[in-house]
């Protein structure tokens, strides 16, 4: 075959240097002998692309049609995903959800259980706590009484739900869907001097982040001497409503502060999935939460268990929804919500 294309490239290279014909015996001289001279060098150019085409199974256009072909695919390949925003960098749609969250955080006080407080005083603070947030912040509040009666009507779900692995007053506040919870300890030094009653209190309030009960900050408080001509009760009562009444705006304040230096990465969601006994799937899974959240972190793996932490700048309905959307992804169609806690979820998987 090579032989034969040779031979076929040495007959055109032969062809395109014979002369040209004499014209016949008595035929008119040709006129325009610039436009033969060009009509002959364009047939032997002819013969010479034909040659290579020959030789190399394809035309010089062809091979340019071919690059312009890997060009033109080249410049139309599927679009890249943008990588997602760097840590502590966020999109102007991230921010305006930040700051709409720190806006409305969610407040659950109660008091240091450990501290041997006096509950009448415990109660006095707690209240006073929540008066503020009511009247000054527009906020709904978790009442004291409420607190009480669940921290004994909750026992059993409490149980059931988390076996004891967190505080119970960390899942109260979870199920009410408060963002942070706040322990007010304090004592008080009451006196009395000319029938009249005095006492002044101090303490602090730490501030919990419900999700992980990590203690996020906390702020002293200590109050003036007040004074009651009723009793020494009376005077603490003052000291104590006076003391926390003073520290609660520093304490909002400084809880937005802390959780937004907090959420560098987005909310912290906790997700639990029961019967995962494909890892391939939850391999799946990830991954496809990843497209949509900040950050996806697998806590633990079991076959019987499995539990993620997702970051995100999404609400607890669009994390939901997400993950609805990922276990199809992942082949887990029956996957569904068993029940959930502020922002902790227990799915099953549904296998």
């Amino acid at each position: 075959m090579r032989t034969t294309c040779i031979a076929i490239v040495c007959a055109a290279i032969a062809m395109s240097c014979v002369s040209a014909p004499e014209p016949a015996e008595g035929a008119a001289p040709s006129t325009a002998p610039a436009q033969q001279g060009s009509s002959d060098g364009s047939s032997s150019q002819a013969y010479k692309d034909r040659a290579v085409e020959l030789v190399q199974g394809g035309s010089a256009g062809s091979a340019a049609g071919s690059s312009a072909s890997a060009t033109t695919g080249a410049s139309s390949s599927d679009a890249v995903d943008a990588p997602p925003p760097a840590p502590g960098v966020m999109t102007p749609e991230e921010e305006a959800f930040l700051n709409n969250y720190l806006a409305r955080l969610q407040y659950m006080v109660y008091y240091d259980e450990a501290a041997g407080i006096d509950e009448r005083n415990a109660k006095v603070a707690v209240n006073q706590a929540n008066r503020y947030l009511l009247e000054k912040l527009g906020l709904s509040v978790v009442d004291f009484d409420q607190i009480e009666k669940n921290k004994k009507d909750q026992q059993a779900a409490y149980q059931s739900e988390t076996g004891g692995s967190i505080d119970l007053i960390q899942y109260l506040a979870q199920k009410y869907n408060a963002d942070v919870y706040v322990e007010v300890s304090f004592t008080s030094t009451p006196s009395s001097s000319g029938g009249k009653f005095y006492a002044t209190a101090q303490g602090s309030m730490k501030i919990y982040d419900t999700s992980t009960a990590q203690l996020l900050g906390s702020v002293a408080f200590q109050s003036p001497q007040v004074m009651s001509t009723v009793s020494s009760d009376a005077a603490v009562a003052n000291a104590v409503a006076a003391s926390v009444w003073s520290a609660m705006p520093k304490m909002t304040e400084q809880t937005k502060v802390l959780v937004k230096n907090s959420m560098s990465r987005g909310i912290r969601y906790e997700v639990v999935i029961q019967n995962t006994p494909d890892s391939r799937q939850i391999s799946t899974l990830r991954r496809s939460l990843a497209r949509v959240v900040r950050e996806v972190e697998q806590i633990s793996y079991s076959p019987s268990e499995t539990k993620l932490a997702l970051y995100s700048f999404k609400s607890r309905d669009k994390i939901e929804d997400a993950m609805y959307d990922a276990a199809d992804k992942a082949g887990l169609l029956d996957l569904y919500l068993l029940y959930s806690r502020g922002k902790a979820f227990t799915f099953n998987s549904g296998l």
